[in-house]
């Protein structure tokens, strides 16, 4: 069957209509993998009548009968993708993964009949030369401006000749993505580190050495299983005292998807260099010029002018810290390695600054953490109320719906939260939306927050540590932006802003995760109730730029990769690409023996099979709006109803309507500073 052959799809196949759950919610419970295949199928043959039809319409071209009905079009497929989409990313088996395998070109094919249709370029190319004498309100006229410069950049100015050649790129590029994220989902599963002995595993608390015996015990396998997340540095690494264990979870964790079956190496090599020959067809150098033709940075001068600026402090901030802890282990007998970094940074921590990261899991209870502090947070800034619908059922046993409310009572939309890591779950943290928030069509939103600790065994409270606390902030944020939108398209709802200014709301998130008024709520002992005491707080305040030189430069590295990766040429000869990694790594000054990128190439999900292709600097791009956007928040109050309304109207809720540096800007009242940035990181002179 071809997304062609299947005109109709079954009456009894929940995707076939709107979901009459609340807000519209997903009947996941009657939804199979054989209904997300058939309705994605039958959504691509849909979508093309649709957009048919739209052609054939006789009268010339207006924003109405073009434009809109582009925004219309689709309901069923977005509806199908939505589901499969994020099966896809969190409870993956052999079945999807042949049905992702089976769909990833065909839907390349799709969009390019889409994008690619002289006749439907044609309409859209005629809406906007005639945008400014069509009366259209702002947001209406940005919308004909980014459908326009969408087709433009996707290709609908090539000849039929080109056009072809890059239909095969793009399913050839759908093809590899699908392989690269396969692989590495598997991989990292098969790279579990198995213990025998519980003794191997000191250092770790009571309630992570029961998590490793449960995580063996889901395997069939006696002992313990250490699981990996998705970056470079495992958290086990910070604890475990037991060092040849230390390095085995190290090698695993860099060494993954490098070999045999699943090696990625040449998959993300195949995947940089169609990227390339795309970008030349499209008129660009490189992918990365591509990219950065639609992102607020603009151009990869401005890039390398950002990171080129902060690799020097980064290389001596790091290379400090490593003095130290060559001294802490050498006290050990130990020549410091790149997989004792992490234990000695947390001993040095301990001893400097009185703050042992480890000791402090007890205050940081799961549900309490997300309860009494995540959706606190919210509800003081932005008067949102979460109630648990225990009668609303998510995709996985594991996952919790929550309805979200304004203050007046109003309805918001739902929050979905899949917090335990599980085999068939990518690696990483994550936000997306099952429902997008648009008046034109009636929806409100529904989004999910995706991590992956390590559960508790039963009956017992999950703990996290102080980074997973700021990743569950970070991603809430993501939510946030989701769940405030108000706009009218759904081209610009919620998250639909430029890759490099999407992480900039979850970032600022952050900030409440140590604020006073929000830390005293939730960070109460799981078994004594008492608070985290003050001098604790304090010894972590002034901790804060210990760990930055390391942290600063595993991104820089990893970014800098990206870049690499993504300036490269048809007729570049990458070669072997662990050594194109480590060529790349010492010419752009960051190669560390001792500090490896937070992503080697191939684990590098984010730009091999999501969407940070040549757009991994985001974040620290992003992270110079957020520092100024904290500093704006703390001369005006800091948590309070007054700045969580101006930030959430004037920024979250306007999505991608308005060009988000002037969202930026209604805020700030100016453009950006760069320097709370540096102070954070330690980098100003």
């Amino acid at each position: 069957m071809t997304a062609d052959d299947a005109t109709t799809m079954s009456v009894d196949n929940p995707l076939a209509r709107p979901s009459e759950l609340p807000f519209r919610l997903p009947p996941f419970a009657g939804i199979t993998l054989e209904h997300c295949r058939e309705a994605l199928l039958a959504g691509m043959a849909e979508h093309r009548r649709e957009v048919a039809a739209m052609v054939a319409d006789p009268a010339p071209p207006t924003f109405e009968n073009t434009i809109v009905v582009l925004e219309r079009a689709g309901a069923l497929l977005d509806r199908a993708w939505a589901v499969f989409g994020n099966l896809s990313s969190s409870v993956a088996t052999p079945r999807l993964r042949e049905i992702e395998r089976e769909i990833a070109p065909l839907a390349a094919a799709h969009d390019d009949a889409l994008r690619l249709d002289p006749a439907v370029f044609a309409r859209v190319d005629a809406v906007h030369a005639g945008r400014h004498e069509a009366g259209l309100d702002p947001e209406g006229l940005r919308l004909a401006e980014r459908y326009h410069l969408d087709f433009v950049l996707a290709g609908a100015r090539l000849d039929d000749a080109g056009r072809a050649r890059l239909s095969e790129l793009n399913q050839e590029l759908s093809e590899l993505s699908t392989t690269f994220g396969q692989n590495l989902q598997l991989a990292t599963e098969a790279a579990a580190v198995h213990v025998a002995d519980a003794p191997e595993l000191a250092g770790l608390g009571e309630e992570e050495v029961a998590a490793a015996a449960r995580a063996a015990t889901d395997r069939g396998l006696d002992g313990y299983l250490l699981t990996l997340v998705l970056p470079t540095g495992q958290p086990v690494l910070s604890k475990l005292r037991n060092r040849e264990l230390r390095r085995r979870v190290f090698e695993a964790s860099a060494g993954r998807a490098s070999s045999g079956a699943h090696d990625n190496g040449p998959v993300a090599e195949r995947i940089a260099r169609v990227r390339a020959e795309r970008a030349r067809l499209l008129g660009f150098g490189t992918h990365a010029d591509l990219v950065l033709a639609d992102q607020t940075a603009a151009t990869t001068e401005a890039v390398d002018r950002m990171l080129g600026s902060m690799v020097p402090a980064s290389v001596a901030n790091a290379e400090a810290e490593a003095e130290i802890l060559r001294a802490a282990a050498e006290r050990d007998g130990v020549q410091l390695a790149a997989w004792d970094w992490a234990f000695y940074s947390e001993r040095v921590r301990a001893e400097r600054y009185a703050v042992d990261t480890t000791a402090l899991r007890p205050w940081f209870e799961l549900d309490r953490v997300l309860v009494d502090g995540v959706f606190h947070a919210a509800e003081l800034l932005y008067g949102l109320r979460f109630t648990l619908r225990p009668d609303l059922a998510g995709y996985h046993p594991d996952v919790r719906v929550w309805e979200v409310t304004d203050a007046d009572g109003a309805e918001v939309g739902l929050y979905l939260g899949d917090f335990f890591a599980r085999d068939g779950k990518r690696g990483g943290a994550w936000m997306s939306s099952f429902v997008r928030q648009s008046a034109l069509l009636g929806t409100t939103p529904v989004v999910v927050n995706n991590l992956n600790v390590s559960r508790a065994p039963e009956g017992r409270p999950t703990l996290l540590t102080l980074d997973e606390v700021n990743t569950l902030f970070h991603e809430f944020g993501h939510a946030l932006h989701g769940l405030s939108s108000a706009v009218t398209y759904p081209r610009f709802s919620g998250t639909s802003v430029p890759r490099d200014f999407v992480e900039f709301p979850s970032q600022v998130n952050e900030m409440w995760a140590l604020w006073p008024e929000v830390l005293g709520n939730y960070a109460r002992h799981v078994e004594t109730g008492e608070p985290l005491p003050g001098e604790v707080v304090e010894a972590i305040d002034a901790a804060q730029l210990w760990g930055e030189g390391f942290g600063t430069l595993e991104y820089l590295a990893a970014t800098l990769l990206d870049q690499a990766w993504h300036r490269i040429t048809p007729e570049t000869e990458v070669g072997d690409p662990v050594e194109f990694e480590r060529a790349a790594l010492a010419a752009a000054g960051v190669a560390s023996e001792l500090v490896p990128p937070r992503y080697r190439t191939t684990y590098f999900q984010h730009v091999f099979a999501g969407g940070y292709s040549a757009g991994y600097y985001s974040y620290i791009w992003s992270e110079v709006l957020d520092a100024d956007t904290v500093e704006w928040f703390k001369e005006n109050g800091g948590l309070s109803r007054e700045n969580g309304d101006v930030f959430r109207q004037r920024l979250l809720a306007v999505g991608g309507s308005i060009d988000p540096l002037d969202a930026f800007r209604a805020v700030r009242g100016r453009d950006a500073d760069p320097d709370p940035l540096l102070r954070r990181r330690g980098l100003a002179g």
